[in-house]
């Protein structure tokens, strides 16, 4: 028995939006994935991406709070086979303990093998603010904790994320235990153990990031909570998403990951 799960940045509302939802909603039907993480989702007075998906591929939808910036939303959702219940929306902080505009939505997903937690959440996107990042990860790492239940019995918590971070750094080192972060909970990293190659989910083939400065990157991840009853929330394969459509047109300017874990019998 497996969990199919998936994560992706929609790139929000750039480029040629219309012609890219066309080809979101193709990738994310190919993958067939039981649970989808999405960030930089939007909507406006006339359209709601999140809403025009789940409809195109008969999921259900939990998500953030929507917040404005001139005149179009910006957030995060998790879409599921099954109905999930959001039970927490929270803005992560800054360095300095102020409120960012960064956030991650909560779930339960009813799913046949009981109620499953699962969060999406994107980090600070500028390279050089890793010191908001480790703080946003820190209060992850905290909510996670209260979100997962009981590890030694319960489902864990799977988070799909956009940290906009290598595994190098601080932040993803935080996340998975190699450095210090919050007592009683880490994140295991899905294309760690099971990835068969770098997984870079930002490329410079894309054409909307041909001008960049950064070489290829991994900065998307699916992440599952530990301690955890084994075998279950184990990986079993993971790949990634969404490698263009045509020269000119990609879905979005990150890849997508998939992978499947370990569910109860």
């Amino acid at each position: 028995m497996s969990l199919r799960v998936m994560t992706w940045n929609l790139w929000w509302h750039f480029g040629p939006w219309e012609a890219r939802q066309r080809l979101i909603v193709d990738t994310i039907r190919d993958a067939a994935p039981d649970v989808v993480c999405l960030q930089e989702v939007w909507s406006d007075e006339s359209t709601d991406q999140v809403d025009d998906l789940a409809d195109a591929l008969e999921l259900h939808v939990a998500r953030t709070d929507a917040v404005f910036y001139n005149g179009q939303s910006f957030g995060n959702a998790v879409l599921s086979r099954w109905p999930p219940d959001r039970i927490d929306d929270e803005r992560l902080p800054l360095a300095d303990g102020s409120p960012s505009h960064r956030r991650v939505v909560a779930a339960v997903v009813d799913s046949p093998f009981g109620a499953w937690p699962v969060a999406s959440t994107h980090l600070d996107h500028r390279f050089d603010r890793s010191a908001d990042r480790q703080a946003e990860v820190r209060h992850l790492l905290e909510l996670a904790r209260d979100w997962r239940g009981d590890p030694t019995s319960e489902l864990p918590l799977v988070v799909g994320a956009d940290l906009n971070a290598v595994p190098d750094t601080d932040e993803v080192r935080m996340a998975t235990g190699r450095t210090a972060g919050v007592d009683g909970i880490v994140f295991s990293d899905v294309w760690e153990q099971v990835g068969d190659d770098p997984g870079h989910t930002w490329l410079r083939d894309c054409p909307y990031s041909a001008d960049s400065a950064w070489p290829d990157r991994r900065l998307d991840y699916l992440l599952v909570s530990w301690p955890r009853p084994k075998p279950v929330g184990n990986p079993i394969r993971a790949w990634t998403v969404g490698h263009g459509g045509s020269e000119a047109i990609w879905a979005s300017d990150h890849l997508a990951v998939v992978a499947d874990l370990v569910a109860p019998d």
